[in-house]
């Protein structure tokens, strides 16, 4: 027992003396007093493409010695100090090797560059408060210019480091981050986990990853320690900034920081006092406690033109002539960075003087800057109780629904409109589809909750329920189509059963929108229902639309099994949907590819009864672009009635990129040809004219209770339905507001004479596809400013060729359009300005043509979807300048051909159009 005591004694004993070292041990750098630290100090900035550059790199170089004593330490902790801080010495060098002819600093003296001023603001000793190796304060002068106190800043961020392992939240120049630290004998290694910092600057970027810009960071800074103090600090940092779908439009920012110690001698005597502020206060009255935090930076652009002379520069490219043309987009953009500085009268003063024929370009750009001078100025320059300016009133919806970065301004402000007189009934039905587009995006922001977005939904949520108006039920179900809330899936559930044959394809064609995991059984059940026909018959397009959400929500095998048996005993064309359906998941491996193979080992349901239909149904998927960065695929499906009439086609494209998918396509029709070509050509001989609004939209038609004109018999559950013909597309994500072409015979046939014989112009317009802006902080002091944006110009029009004497016509779809992406990212620190750009632009064109022959029946109709060769061009260029006006650039180009294609489409179509192009010669 004895013995025991003892040894109980001496662990304890032990056990004290160990804490009391520890808590005598240095919890960060520790200053000797009476002592002068002299350092060399360097800070490097390069600018560059992602993977370097012959040319070398964009950026500057900062020396100067750095002397660093301890002012006063607290008697009763060794690790509270105030350390004073002088900077001396100053040099601005270029970064890389340069010739004279490229240097842009060659000849010019420190204080020249800076002027008087900000050298002695820079050269003026500064105070930091540091405890247990934190920085607490940092002093500086108010007056200071805010370049001159982040520079500080960044030296100051050199001194904060613990000398333990571990991980911390700090704050410091580069924000509120947390930071690893790993210590060894005599070193400290630091790294700052990037991702994690929190700063005042948040910038904004595109909602979709696919369009985004991804950056990829790190900060690694290497303390050696002398005597408890800084013997050298070595940090880098970097930042890789580059558009997903294009990795090679990219830049890197490199950031390094050197401290060197170069020797000690004595210093000033330590201050007396008892607390931090009365001992700053007697070193200089006038420093204060400034923060670490930086500071936002105002620069002003010296001889850069107002937006009225940047407007008058660019309006040429913005003419409708011209939007084929990669100057169309890239002019576009330029306005919207000069947009995005004016002011509201500034903006009004543009939109005044366009031309009626650039005034629906400019609505485009200025609805896209998304600031809320453009906002106010957009909603003071339309009047949409104004029937007339319904043109201009949809292109400043559609910009808002593909707005990178809404807020709750723009949500607010087309609730108002929407409250409020609108005079065209097509207007306030885009108004309330596309707010449903932008709750979404918040959503996606996480501004759900905020007064604005709880009321939109809940307008658009009962809205359904709230009218027996059928358009206006329709709208409120497109709205919450885009909204994609999960709320809504159980109004779109009830909806997907209705008896209207619209509500239904609306309902269901949203909730295949919906991530899978959001699909329960119950909606399941309602789908499967609907598609067996279990308690009412519907419409073919409908069931169509039932077996894509089952096959697109991970279908079990049972369900699976029951669609496989459900071949054979369907309408003629549906079987042979159906079968091409199945056949496309296969062969494309689509997800539900595995549970079908298995499904298929079933001799019951696979069969040659079932898997030997015939007809002109079909269904394929295919690739439009495979690459490292992204991949497109389209597909294309479409439904044939029995009687011959083309009664849905539903085409996509998707893009793909980064494990995330953008629905950049979806023309949902109901396409009806060969009726029109034998009634009223044929048998009718109409003219070109009138024939031209029928050929032109062949691709994007939707066409119902037409069978009764050609005295054909009606498919089960199609008996009723009114003559009815129009187009439903999905633009990247959003649902825009379907058009009717007529809706009954009458309205088809002033329609039809009320023709002109010339080509017709289907769309154009620009759209803002990329947008991304940040403030890059970093350690050192400095900001970077990343601007990415990408433009889209788009111009689709169509045209007929038709031949009396060989009874055949050719229509064809043009699908024109130019993008152009942009990279930059500038540090402008008002006496030195150094930057790059990164940029590409294409101008592609994708052609839809439609060969018919009606010189025997049934017609021979052969589709075809062309790619022709195209351009792509890739741009780099480096610059800098000083504020005396002097600057240098430097520009590099990379120039390729993309070779032309023919999009494969369903084996049917290729043997129809052998036939075509046979019996051509």
């Amino acid at each position: 027992m004895l013995v025991l005591a003892v040894l109980l004694l001496c662990a304890a004993t032990s056990a004290t003396a160990s804490t009391q070292g520890a808590a005598a041990a240095a919890a960060g750098p520790r200053l000797n007093n009476n002592q002068l630290y002299k350092f060399s100090y360097t800070t490097e900035l390069l600018l560059d493409k992602a993977w370097g550059s012959k040319e070398g790199s964009a950026g500057y170089r900062i020396s100067s010695d750095v002397n660093i004593n301890l002012v006063w330490r607290d008697p009763s902790n060794k690790d509270d100090q105030l350390i004073q801080l002088s900077i001396s010495n100053v040099r601005i060098e270029p970064v890389t090797e340069r010739s004279e002819k490229n240097n842009i600093l060659h000849g010019a003296t420190t204080e020249s560059i800076l002027g008087k001023t900000k050298l002695a603001a820079l050269t003026k000793p500064f105070l930091v408060h540091l405890k247990n190796g934190k920085i607490k304060a940092f002093y500086s002068y108010w007056s200071e210019p805010a370049t001159i106190k982040n520079l500080k800043r960044g030296i100051s961020s050199l001194l904060q480091f613990q000398i333990h392992t571990g991980k911390v939240v700090e704050n410091d120049v580069s924000g509120r981050c947390t930071v690893q630290y790993q210590a060894t004998q005599g070193q400290v290694t630091r790294t700052k986990i990037l991702e994690t910092c929190k700063t005042s600057e948040t910038g904004f970027t595109t909602h979709s990853t696919v369009l985004g810009v991804n950056r990829k960071s790190s900060s690694v800074t290497v303390f050696k320690l002398e005597d408890g103090f800084i013997r050298s600090a070595e940090a880098e940092e970097t930042h890789f900034l580059g558009v997903n779908a294009h990795r090679s439009t990219a830049a890197k920012i490199l950031s390094r920081q050197s401290l060197v110690l170069l020797g000690k001698e004595a210093g000033p005597l330590e201050v007396a006092g008892k607390d931090i502020a009365g001992v700053v206060k007697s070193v200089d009255g006038k420093l204060a406690a400034v923060g670490v935090v930086p500071e936002k930076l105002k620069t002003q652009c010296k001889g850069c033109p107002s937006l009225f002379e940047h407007w008058q520069a660019v309006q040429k490219q913005l003419e409708p002539a011209s939007l084929s043309k990669a100057t169309a987009p890239r002019s576009f953009l330029g306005f919207i960075q000069s947009i995005r500085k004016a002011s509201k009268d500034e903006i009004l003063k543009v939109l005044k003087s366009a031309s009626k024929t650039t005034l629906p370009q400019v609505v485009d750009a200025v609805t896209s800057s998304q600031t809320p001078a453009s906002l106010d100025a957009m909603l003071e320059f339309l009047n949409f109780t104004d029937a007339k300016g319904s043109v201009l009133q949809e292109r400043f919806l559609y910009a808002c629904g593909f707005a990178s970065h809404p807020n709750e301004r723009m949500l607010q402000a087309l609730l108002n409109i929407a409250k409020g007189k609108i005079s065209s009934t097509e207007i306030k039905e885009s108004v309330v589809i596309i707010m449903g587009a932008l709750v979404h995006k918040l959503c996606l922001e996480g501004s759900c909750d905020i007064p604005t977005v709880v009321q939109v939904k809940k307008m658009i949520l009962e809205g359904p329920e709230s009218t027996q108006v059928e358009s206006e039920v329709q709208m409120y179900l497109l709205a919450l189509k885009n909204s994609l809330l999960p709320e809504a899936i159980p109004i779109l559930t009830k909806f997907a059963e209705s008896e209207v044959g619209s509500y239904s394809t609306i309902a269901l064609t949203a909730l295949e929108r919906y991530d899978v995991s959001l699909i329960t059984p119950e909606v399941k059940q309602t789908v499967n229902r609907i598609y067996h026909q279990n308690r009412r018959i519907y419409e073919k397009n409908v069931r169509a639309a039932a077996a894509d959400v089952i096959l697109s929500s991970n279908p079990s095998y049972i369900e699976v099994k029951n669609l496989l048996l459900s071949i054979g005993n369907l309408p003629h064309e549906m079987n042979k949907y159906m079968l091409s359906k199945i056949q496309d998941i296969l062969r494309f491996q689509m997800p539900a590819s595995k549970v079908i193979r298995r499904a298929l080992e079933d001799m019951i349901s696979h069969n040659y009864d079932r898997f030997a239909k015939v007809g002109s149904s079909s269904a394929f998927s295919g690739f439009m672009a495979q690459s490292p960065d992204v991949t497109s695929t389209y597909s294309l499906d479409i439904l044939y009635s029995g009687s011959g009439i083309l009664r849905r086609s539903n085409m996509n494209i998707y893009g793909a990129s980064q494990g995330s998918m953008l629905h950049g396509l979806q023309v949902h029709t109901q396409v009806f040809l060969n009726f029109f070509y034998h009634y009223y050509f044929v048998e009718k001989n109409l003219s070109y004219a009138n024939l031209l609004f029928l050929f032109v939209f062949q691709v994007a038609i939707e066409a119902q209770g037409l069978e009764s004109l050609i005295a054909a018999t009606p498919d089960e559950g199609e008996e009723d339905l009114e003559s009815f013909a129009g187009m439903s597309a999905l633009l990247f994500d959003v649902q825009l507001r379907p058009v009717t072409f007529f809706k009954g015979y009458s309205d088809l046939m002033s329609k039809m004479f009320s023709m002109t014989g010339e080509p017709m112009n289907v769309v154009k317009g620009l759209i803002l596809l990329t947008d991304h802006s940040e403030v890059v902080q970093l350690q050192s002091g400095l900001k970077a400013n990343a601007e990415f944006q990408g433009g889209l110009a788009i111009d689709i029009s169509g045209g007929m060729e038709i031949s009396l004497w060989y009874r055949e016509s050719k229509t064809s779809v043009n699908n024109r359009g130019a993008l152009v992406v942009t990279g930059n990212v500038t540090v402008d620190m008002d006496f030195l300005r150094a930057g790059v750009e990164v940029s590409f632009d294409t101008e592609a064109s994708l052609d839809f043509i439609t060969t018919v022959q009606f010189s025997e029946y049934p017609f021979l109709v052969c589709m075809q979807m062309d790619k022709a060769t195209f351009p792509v061009s890739e741009y780099f260029s480096r610059y800098e300048s000083l504020s005396s006006g002097k600057s240098i650039m430097s520009r590099k180009a990379k120039k390729q051909l993309v070779p032309g294609s023919e999009f494969p489409l369903h084996q049917e179509n290729s043997n129809m159009c052998k036939r075509v192009f046979e019996s051509s010669w």
